[in-house]
């Protein structure tokens, strides 16, 4: 989400502290959750970390309605980001699903045998 960056760079500096640097937290909070997740053991550690991902996409989307009423953000731009956020939200859903049912498949395969 390097477009975060780019748009609040030109937020009004008495909100580094506060919605910029929310929304560059939660932007930076989605790949690095599921970059963890990815390292780790077991797919429901992984699913663990897509879901905080997923959170993260939720909590940017509503940041940027927030910074979009307070006219940092024009109307074009968040629609344009919020459907990025949602096509994230989207694949991240899509893989967490592809984990439960094969993490299901597999506790059939090993209670069958």
């Amino acid at each position: 989400m390097d477009n975060v960056y780019s748009i609040t760079d030109c937020f009004p500096k008495d909100e580094l502290y506060a919605l910029t640097s929310q929304m560059r937290r939660a932007a930076i909070s989605i790949p690095s959750n599921i970059a963890e997740g990815f390292a780790r053991r077991y797919a429901k550690e992984y699913k663990q970390f897509l879901s905080v991902s997923l959170g993260s996409c939720a909590e940017l989307d509503t940041q940027l309605i927030i910074a979009h009423r307070r006219n940092y953000v024009t109307k074009e731009r968040l629609e344009e980001l919020s459907e990025a956020i949602n096509h994230e939200s989207r694949m991240l859903s899509t893989l967490m699903g592809r984990l439960t049912r094969a993490t299901s498949d597999e506790s059939r395969a090993t209670s069958n045998s």
